[in-house]
């Protein structure tokens, strides 16, 4: 495959999942910030997630100051910011259409008809009135999107690079999430209060792993769990164990004679985590180890785009 058209696929999976991972965010903390809390505690919430996709300074220096409506509307529909909605989803689309030829009609017409639906759902009242409901539209779409492309692609290179790019998307972003409101909580170590019930509840629903936590553990939620779940639990379709293990699986099948060593660094940081003890991690220090496997996804994503991709400009 042409590395051009591989670049296309893969960036189109990464703005996809990342959109809905923003979704995710601004959702949940939509809910929390409506929970009985101090002014100051309902911004530490906010700020949080600007510092999760480390857009603070970038907030920061366009609006002066905080508020509720501001963050909404620099996570949503800001074209400069990167990360926001609009831009994650323009990008999905502008991705796609260059490879038109590669996907199925039904994968491209998805990307198509969520980019169109949503300029019309950003012009209405619906995020000032009820961002929720916005939301829940962003995840459902980005949910549809994969559902279509597993069910009319053909198992090719195609949908590896595919796959690859949404996991190591996924990776990231759990990662983030999980070491920001680690640093957001408060002492970890005593038992756990309602109010941090709530918080540790609403990290968990915010990958979808509140359910799951009551199914695997049967028991109060305590912060080295929520770790253990979302770091070690292949089970967890939102884990870094699980993203790795498709991470693995898809370089295997898109392999080539200058990736060997991009198959081992990815295999070494797999193992790392499948050979994982919680105890050991929290001894260690959760913070550490999370950054340490930042930079080691992010040097991932570097080693993938030399190898199949357009490189990264300098």
């Amino acid at each position: 495959m042409l590395s051009r058209t591989a670049d296309h696929l893969f960036w189109m999976a990464r703005y996809t999942e990342r959109a809905e991972n923003t979704a995710r965010m601004l959702d949940v903390n939509m809910q929390t910030s409506m929970l009985p809390q101090s002014e100051q505690d309902a911004e530490q919430g906010w700020r949080a997630t600007l510092g999760i996709s480390e857009l603070q300074s970038a907030y920061d220096h366009q609006y002066g100051r905080f508020h509720t409506r501001d963050v909404l509307d620099f996570m949503v529909r800001d074209p400069n910011n990167p990360s926001s909605i609009l831009a994650c989803l323009t990008g999905a689309r502008e991705n796609a259409r260059a490879v038109r030829g590669t996907l199925t009609t039904e994968v491209w017409e998805i990307q198509n008809a969520t980019w169109l639906d949503m300029q019309k759902r950003l012009n209405s009242n619906l995020l000032e009135t009820d961002p929720s409901a916005f939301f829940e539209w962003v995840k459902y779409r980005s949910h549809l999107s994969r559902g279509v492309t597993l069910g009319t692609m053909l198992k090719d290179e195609a949908i590896h690079f595919i796959r690859l790019g949404t996991f190591l998307e996924r990776a990231d972003n759990t990662a983030r999430i999980l070491d920001v409101k680690f640093h957001g909580a408060r002492d970890t170590s005593k038992d756990i209060t309602q109010r941090d019930f709530y918080y540790w509840a609403a990290l968990l629903r915010s990958v979808s792993g509140f359910e799951i936590y009551r199914k695997v553990y049967r028991d109060v939620i305590t912060p080295a769990r929520v770790a253990e779940l979302l770091m070690l639990r292949g089970d967890m379709p939102r884990s870094l164990l699980a993203c790795m293990d498709d991470v693995v699986e898809n370089l295997k099948h898109i392999r080539n004679d200058v990736s060997a060593d991009t198959e081992r660094f990815a295999g070494k940081l797999h193992a790392e985590l499948k050979f994982g003890h919680i105890d050991d991690i929290m001894k260690a220090g959760l913070h550490h180890t999370l950054t340490q496997f930042l930079e080691n996804i992010y040097e991932l994503g570097n080693r993938v785009s030399r190898d199949f991709l357009v490189p990264l400009a300098a």
